[in-house]
């Protein structure tokens, strides 16, 4: 039986095309993943992501337990902060990658993959068992919260009405719109506290927002009423690909795993070096210094052809060098568009490659990440 979140009815009701995603039922789609994706670039859309994991960590060690175990430099995070980060294991491989919050002293909040969420949370425990610092308690309470994304640039014209008035905990600001990017705050909806942040994976300005699942279906209601003069609409599965792989935003058992390392992957700037050790900080400082076998790019395809998909080889100079990990057709651009890894000397932007679809090679260039800008 695959796990539902609180918001399936929802996605029935709204004629949803639903498939297995990672054991869970969720939404590809309602219209088409071309008009969800444009809605999001150009005015409002919103994502159901009850699936995501969260992880409470608190107590007089928890920051110096986050920071022995995820890359980014947590002393960094002011209460109401939040940062992106990786978990790696002692290779450098990345167990996940993920969000983290300060909340207040001593207590963080992490927003994990969807997919991760057992694999991490042992992890996870197994790393707070070997700790020797002061005490760290460490909570799954995914099943406690759902979660809904509202991205776009529109958004901010309407939010305040969803969720009208000042924060009450976490970080003071007199409107959701007062948060400024990575920031958390909690608000009264209706009845409950409800987590703000001011982030998302879709390359535009916009809101997660986590808390009780009545508060996130009644929040699901609202942004759909009051966010339809601003063109907001429900937006799947699908479109949040195309988003996160037109602005090469990594998704974990793609760009990331356990035998490829933040500075591969090109997500080097979120891996501080300079805090004290943290686990595989010597295979990341040694990489840094001397380089990699492989390295991430971004391409587009410069021949018409089908959409690159995962798997699929990579081809300079009559020699396959490497795999598609992320590809689609780009509905911002218009063209099929992709992230693969290659050697070091295949790299550079401007490179001319070739993708194999369906047993024959499209050319293809590299170019500087993201592929997609706004004008």
């Amino acid at each position: 039986m695959l796990n539902r979140t609180p918001l399936y009815a929802a996605h029935q009701k709204l004629g949803a095309k639903l498939i297995d995603f990672g054991g869970w039922e969720m939404p590809v789609q309602y219209t088409s993943i071309t008009d969800e994706h444009l809605a999001v670039r150009n005015a409002a859309g919103i994502f159901d992501i009850s699936h995501m994991g969260e992880v409470t960590v608190n107590g007089p060690g928890a920051e110096a337990f986050l920071n022995s175990v995820l890359t980014n430099d947590i002393r960094k995070l002011p209460t109401g902060g939040g940062q992106y980060t990786l978990m790696c294991n002692e290779r450098g491989g990345v167990v996940d990658d993920l969000y983290a919050y300060r909340l207040s002293v001593g207590v963080y909040f992490l927003i994990i993959n969807a997919s991760r969420i057992e694999a991490d949370v042992a992890w996870l425990k197994a790393q707070a068992a070997k700790f020797k610092g002061a005490e760290v308690s460490l909570t799954d309470a995914s099943h406690h919260y759902a979660a809904v994304a509202v991205q776009g640039p529109r958004v901010q014209e309407f939010i305040d009405a969803v969720i009208p008035g000042a924060s009450g905990s976490v970080f003071p600001v007199a409107a959701v719109t007062a948060l400024k990017k990575n920031q958390i705050a909690g608000f009264k909806f209706e009845d409950h506290t409800v987590f703000v942040a001011r982030t998302g994976y879709s390359g535009e300005d916009g809101f997660e927002i986590v808390g009780p699942d009545i508060s996130i279906q009644r929040i699901w209601d609202k942004v759909l009423e009051l966010g339809k003069p601003f063109g907001a609409k429900p937006a799947g599965l699908g479109a949040r690909d195309t988003l996160r792989t037109e602005v090469c935003y990594p998704l974990y058992g793609h760009e990331l795993d356990e035998n490829t390392t933040p500075i591969e992957a090109g997500v080097g700037f979120f891996v501080a070096l300079d805090k004290g050790e943290f686990n595989g900080r010597s295979v990341l400082a040694e990489q840094k210094a001397n380089g990699v076998k492989k390295k991430l790019v971004a391409f587009k395809m410069t021949d018409k052809s089908a959409p690159p998909r995962p798997h699929y080889p990579i081809w300079v100079n009559g020699a396959s060098v490497g795999e598609v990990v992320s590809g689609t057709q780009s509905p911002s651009l218009n063209l099929g568009i992709g992230m693969g890894y290659v050697p070091p000397a295949s790299a550079a932007p401007d490179t001319k490659i070739e993708i194999e679809i369906r047993g024959k090679r499209y050319a293809a260039v590299v170019v500087k990440k993201p592929i997609y800008k706004k004008a």
